[in-house]
């Protein structure tokens, strides 16, 4: 069994988005002071580097982590590869065979530096989500920071697969993984609030 981690390492030079809070880890007290241990914090935003979106970000009376069913984020994935592409469609994605496969995760390869925030990246038609679900997929993962452009407002992409129950995972990094069939594991913390998290994603090799 090989295991292949594709999150974002997460220090004090991840990227945010704009606007958005930075990633920062301190220590609160030291060995020295306390004798015994080093005690840390966290602080971030929900969308920080590699993390999955509750339906809650997009809609108010949507899903938030803790909410969402433990299962929904392990199963068969599909990587394909979508270089070259500005925006994933139905059509790109006819080429490929979905049976038995619940996660479908996209490899650009359009973010190269991830200590910057991209200026271009692939993005998700409007129309997709129809698309996945009719062919049994659950969750679908993204190596750029969303599914939708910067600048967009009304998040067509985020909500056809909202509409569609289609989950979406964001900031994968898959520029060493070949496409191909795995098993995904991209595991939340349990936060009862939250209308995002990031995650360890993990891919298993068969």
């Amino acid at each position: 069994m090989k295991l292949i981690d594709i999150s974002m390492t997460l220090n004090n030079q991840t990227p945010p988005w704009p606007g958005d809070h930075s990633f920062h880890y301190g220590l609160s007290a030291t060995m020295e002071e306390t004798g015994a241990v080093n005690v840390g914090h966290l602080q971030m935003s929900a969308h920080t580097a590699t993390h999955v979106d509750a339906p809650f970000h997009y809609d108010n009376d949507g899903l938030k982590i803790a909410d969402i069913p433990v299962d929904r984020f392990i199963g068969d994935a599909l990587v394909v590869n979508m270089e070259g592409k500005d925006v994933v469609t139905a059509e790109d994605l006819a080429a490929f065979e979905l049976t038995g496969v619940s996660k479908l995760l996209i490899r650009s390869n359009t973010w190269e530096d991830r200590s910057q925030f991209p200026g271009d990246y692939i993005v998700l038609d409007e129309n997709l989500g129809t698309y996945l679900k009719e062919n049994g997929i659950d969750l679908i993962g993204v190596d750029g920071p969303s599914v939708d452009p910067e600048n967009s407002k009304d998040l067509k992409a985020h909500q056809s697969m909202n509409a569609n129950d289609v989950l979406i995972l964001e900031g994968i990094v898959l520029d060493h993984v070949a496409p191909g069939s795995y098993e995904l594991m991209a595991f939340p913390l349990k936060a009862e609030q939250a209308d995002g998290c990031p995650v360890r994603a993990v891919l298993r090799q068969y």
